[in-house]
This record gives structure tokens, sequence and C-alpha cells, in this order.
């Protein structure tokens, strides 16, 4: 673009004809459940702005998929994938989509995603949606893509689109990143604003980039962060945003303590394997390595934090449909049980919404057992955890494989997920990184970098001093089933 060789209009066009021969037929990977009507127009707009000499950033004249639990103020649908939210589109952008416009972003579509960001049934399939039906992974297509941002992982890892917005809870942006062969960051609660944001956790939940690269989730981050009136949360984070690109040196490892967290791995021999090597990579670049360093607290606030997303699911999504207005024909989420009651053939084909129910049930935020849940897993997660492990060893990150290989997609039984690191980091609020390391039988591994509060520009150069080392990540050929 800065050559005069490609315009935004140009790749706007490029991608949209990719999305039509590759997600809505060829291996027809159901990521994308709608296109912006208005892309080619905004493209056009960044087109003329560029050729008058006004080039807004790194994103100027980009096309970006965002999740569909993010607010558009535009023609395109929020739905949390749910076709009880299917009808009037939201009047105003999320604050983050409203930084991307304003970053001269081509907002191209919005991703399908587990439905309700995966907050409905324990037995759910990620990556089906009531909306969009099931999301295929885009290295192996009987496979799953993992996560809630299911979407947003296998369209990005299948070049829909320059790069992509997921959120996380808690393993919404590593898992499907990691098991779709991406670079994804999920940021520390409060870097970037949740306002217009479809919510499950006031405390857990924040998006973040999806990328093919380092350096494309840097450039990301530095547009959707910073401070947001309409999120409390964010008063906490810097008063000015970092230089992220500026992290992203060779070298950045040398001299860096990495941890190295075995008691967060052993759950899968190929993902150990790949690790250790990984490891080593790490070790070759310089870091010193610390191993084990192993976080006391895993698994000690795991029932904890599942009552602390009961209660605050419902209270934020009560209120998240409250701020829609007369946009949303269901107002809370007893209307959005009865509603799936309804209409529970194309609801609720495979699985049910026992989770839906057992939040309803909940009591307000200032119930004792919501309150006392909400120390154990800040006291657990953070003094006693993360804290105390990075004070204890001098950590400047710590490394654990992110995800096992994807498992076979079973609507029948639901995900077979046998293990990965993200609680780790979301329970506590704090950012972790996954990076491509390596294939089995054709499916992705990645390395989380995990850290303390605010030290993603850290961990995207460790991150990118590795991506650089070992270059691991590879398109997708759309198998039919592993090789």
């Amino acid at each position: 673009m800065q050559r005069g060789s490609l315009t935004s209009t140009a790749l706007t066009e490029a991608y949209l004809a990719r999305i039509a021969a590759v997600d809505a037929a060829g291996p027809t990977l159901r990521s994308v459940l709608e296109t912006n009507p208005d892309a080619l127009t905004i493209a056009a707009e960044r087109d003329a702005e560029r050729k008058a000499g006004k080039v807004r950033g790194p994103l100027h004249g980009i096309p970006v998929l965002v999740k569909d639990n993010l607010d558009t103020g535009d023609r395109m649908q929020t739905t949390a994938g749910s076709l009880a939210l299917v009808g009037t589109p939201a009047t105003r952008d999320a604050h983050v989509v409203a930084k991307l416009r304003e970053a001269g972003a081509v907002i191209i579509g919005k991703t399908n995603l587990s439905e309700w960001a995966n907050f409905r049934s324990t037995r759910s399939s990620s990556g089906w949606s009531g909306r969009g039906g099931q999301t295929k992974h885009p290295y192996v297509l009987d496979r799953n893509p993992c996560g809630s941002s299911s979407g947003t992982g296998t369209a990005i890892a299948a070049n829909l689109a320059t790069v992509g917005i997921g959120t996380e809870t808690d393993g919404s942006i590593i898992c499907p990143s990691s098991i779709c062969g991406l670079v994804g960051l999920k940021p520390t609660v409060g870097l970037v604003s949740r306002a217009g944001i479809i919510p499950i956790s006031a405390t857990q939940d924040t998006a973040g980039p999806m990328t093919r690269s380092v350096s494309d989730a840097a450039a990301l981050l530095q547009a959707i962060a910073g401070r947001d009136e309409q999120d409390p949360s964010t008063s906490a984070a810097p008063a000015a945003t970092p230089d992220y690109a500026a992290a992203l040196v060779k070298g950045a490892l040398k001299g860096a303590r990495i941890g190295v967290g075995r008691n967060l791995a052993g759950f899968n021999p190929a993902a150990d394997a790949a690790f250790n090597k990984a490891i080593d990579t790490l070790r070759a670049a310089g870091a010193v390595i610390v191993d084990p360093a192993n976080v006391p607290t895993v698994g000690k606030y795991d029932d904890a934090e599942f009552q602390v997303l009961l209660y605050e699911f419902k209270d934020g999504l009560n209120r998240y449909l409250a701020s829609r207005g007369e946009t949303v024909s269901h107002k809370t989420l007893a209307a959005l049980i009865a509603y799936n009651r309804e209409h529970a053939d194309t609801e609720m084909p495979w699985f049910a919404q026992e989770i839906f129910e057992q939040a309803e049930a909940k009591g307000p935020l200032t119930d004792a057992a919501y309150r006392n849940a909400l120390e154990l897993c800040r006291r657990a997660s953070r003094e006693q955890g993360l804290d105390a492990l990075f004070r204890e060893h001098q950590l400047d990150a710590l490394v654990a494989p992110s995800n096992a290989p994807s498992w076979v997609t079973d609507h029948v039984n639901g995900d077979k997920y046998s293990g990965g690191n993200s609680s780790v980091a979301a329970v506590a609020g704090y950012p972790s990184l996954t990076v491509p390391m390596a294939y089995v039988h054709g499916l992705p591994l990645g390395i989380s970098f995990i850290g303390l509060a605010w030290s993603e520009a850290k961990l995207l150069g460790y991150g990118y001093d590795f991506e650089q080392q070992v270059m691991a990540r590879q398109a997708p050929k759309f198998l039919r089933t592993v090789e």
C-alpha cells in the first residue's frame, strides 16, 4: 500500500472472494457469519485518504474480522451466535470496534463462535452456534477449532482477513489460536475495554488479537488498547499505551529468566515432546531457563471460578441486554432460556442449556457465596499463585504448552478437550501469548508465554524472538482427516 502497488479496495475484494470460495463453498469452513455490505465503500474511503496523504497507522485500509459478540453500529448483526438476537443490529460500536475504525481498519465481517461464548452447556461442541452451524478446523476438517473464538481462529488461519479479534474468559483466545496455528494474545484484564461486548465475566473477560504473526498481533493490540470511561477496569491500565512494535526485536530472549511450568504440561506426549524442543530453542536464544517453575495453586480454584462466572454472567448479560434497548426482543437471561425451550429444534438440537439455568438460579453479586468465591480466585491465582512464583524465581515469563492437538468434532458427546493452561492467566486476569511451535499429524501446537499484569510488551518480544527462531507456522491445506 505504501508503494501504491496494492489498494485497500483490491485487498478487501480479494478477501471477500476468498470467503465466498473457501468459507461459504469449497471446504465450507462456516467461520464467517456475515460480511459487511459496506466493506468496499469503507475500503475506498481509506484509499482516498491514503491518496490524499492521510495514513492513520499500520491498520489503515486493513481488513479485520471481529467475533460476533462485539457490537458493530452498522448493518451487521450482533448475536453471540444465537438466533434469539437476530433482528435489529446494535446502534453503536463496541469500544474495540470504534478504535479499529479510528485506526483505519476495514471491518470486513463477523465471525462464528461457540454460541454464547461457550457458556450455555457443559456438553457443547466448540464452534457450533444456532445461527452459524459448526465451524470446521482449517487444517483437518473433521477436527474441532476449539474455544468460543473458533470462527476467528479458523478464518484467520485460512487467510480470510489480515487479522482478527477474539474474546476470552478462560481459553477462548489461547485455545483456538494454538489449535489453529495462530498467534493469540489474551491481554491483562483492563488493557482493552469490554464496553459493547456481550459478556460472561466482569473479572475475566477481555478482547484480544488473533493473527498469523507476532508483529501483526502487536499492531492490532496497539490499535485496541487504552482506557475507556465506559469500562472501569481500564482505569488501572497504563496511562500511555506502550509501543508494542518497539518490543519486537531479535535477541529479546537473551538474559530473560523463563520459568518452565511443568505442572501445566503432561497432558499429551506429542505436546510435551514439542515443548521440550521449544525449551531448547529458548535456551539457545540466550534465555535463562528455570526448570521446573511450577505454579503452586493449579486446580485449587476451579470450582470457585465456575461459581464466579455463573454469578457474573447473569448480572452482566442482563445489563448488556438492557443496554441494547429495542434492538433485542429478549431482555433477560430468563427470557433467553424460554426462547431456547420454545425453539429447541434449532437452538438445542445437540446440547441443552444447563449452564444458562445454573446462572439464572444465582442471586445478586452481593451474595456471600459470590464474594467468597471471587476472593479465593484472586488470592489463589495471584498472591499465592503467579505473583509468588515470579517473585520466588525472579521470572520474566512462564512458559507451558498451550493445548493438546485438536480432537474430532462430536455433536453427540461434546468436546473432548484434553489439556491446556489458559486458566492460570485467565483467573488472575494476567496476559498470555500463544505462538506456533510445532505440528503433529498436521495439527498445530502452540507454546504459551505467561506474564504478570501489564507485561504484554515483554511477552510479545519473547514471542517474536521465539517465532523468528522456529518459523513454525504453515498454511492450512484443508485435509479431510489426519494423515
